[in-house]
């Protein structure tokens, strides 16, 4: 277990993640650990992160693997008797690793990819898949430059044209207004 006694470091509750996460509502029950798919293979599992968090040690937290190994399924966050968002805690370690240069060409990926889902999801209002492909590709090869990244997939498309799943024209929302609120309410947020 972590706790302040042992880690010797402060337990200042984190300025750098956002108020909205409810991190003190935490009382380190445990489900969102017993019901985490990848808990397994955490060097520090989901209650552990969060408890890190609301001791200040968001460096600490930021630095596990773990992070990285969230596949955002969201059962954490539903299975949590406090309503605590583990996921969101977990998200916005990954985000502050990522901003704070701590993590490794392929986790950097993990956000790029975030970052051109969410712009593809706000500027269509459903997934245009050709669109966040050659988004995401193009930078990840920018960030890297690894030409064997860039092409890995790139014989799966004739597949999935074929059973449907690729298309080339966009479909859109009609009400884009309504996309656009949701979007800013949820920046504001954070």
């Amino acid at each position: 277990m972590i706790d302040a006694a042992t880690s010797g470091e402060a337990t200042a509750v984190p300025a750098d993640l956002p108020a909205f996460l409810d991190l003190e509502n935490c009382y380190q029950c445990g489900k969102c650990t017993a019901g985490c798919p990848v808990a397994e293979r955490m060097d520090v599992v989901p209650n552990q992160l969060v408890r890190l968090a609301q001791l200040g040690l968001v460096e600490r937290a930021r630095r596990a693997e773990s992070i990285w190994q969230c596949v955002s399924c969201q059962t954490c966050s539903t299975r949590c008797p406090k309503s605590v968002d583990c996921a969101a805690v977990i998200d916005a370690l990954r985000q502050l690793s990522f901003e704070k240069g701590d993590a490794a060409g392929s986790q950097r990926r993990t956000v790029l990819f975030q970052e051109a889902f969410l712009r593809n999801i706000r500027r269509n209002g459903r997934l245009n898949e050709l669109e966040l492909v050659g988004v995401f590709k193009t930078k990840a090869f920018l960030d890297d430059l690894s030409i064997p990244f860039l092409f890995k997939d790139a014989m799966l498309a004739p597949r999935m044209r074929a059973k449907g799943k690729l298309h080339f024209k966009p479909d859109r929302v009609k009400d884009g207004g309504v996309l656009e609120r949701m979007f800013d309410r949820c920046l504001r947020q954070a």
